[in-house]
Order: C-alpha cells, then structure tokens, then sequence
C-alpha cells in the first residue's frame, strides 16, 4: 500500500512540476510578446504623426491612393 502511495505521490510532484514549468513559459512568452506588440503600437503612432506620412484610401477598384489625387483613375 505505501509503495502504491509513493508512486502516485512521485507522480503528482513530476505532473506539477511540469504543470508550473510550463505555466511559467507560457506567462514569460505573453508578456515578452505584449511588450513587443505595445512597442510597435508606440512606434507606429509616433511614426503615423509624422508630417510627410500620406494617409491612403481604398478606391473602388481595390488600389490605395492619396485622398483627391486620381479619384476618377482606372489602371
């Protein structure tokens, strides 16, 4: 009987090892990849406040295009 209890016992301290080795990676990696995410977000809005940057919009035919600059063009 103490031999069958050691081994589940054994067993249970492998499994939450693993369990707590895993969930440790797991939260290294999302907050590793929130810090990358936010530093783009905060490079691309400094970036997007630039004066020379041209916002462009989608014509009817799928082509982005300057506002008001060849609005009536068909390539």
């Amino acid at each position: 009987m103490s031999y069958m209890l050691l081994r589940v016992v054994i067993i249970l301290i492998i499994f939450g090892a693993i369990f707590l080795g895993v969930r440790r990676i797991w939260r290294d990696w999302t907050g590793q990849a929130k810090a990358v995410d936010q530093a783009r977000r905060t490079r691309d809005l400094k970036e997007r406040a630039r004066p020379d940057v041209i916002d462009l919009k989608r014509s009817d035919d799928g082509v982005y295009r300057p506002p008001g600059k060849g609005d009536d063009r068909r390539d």
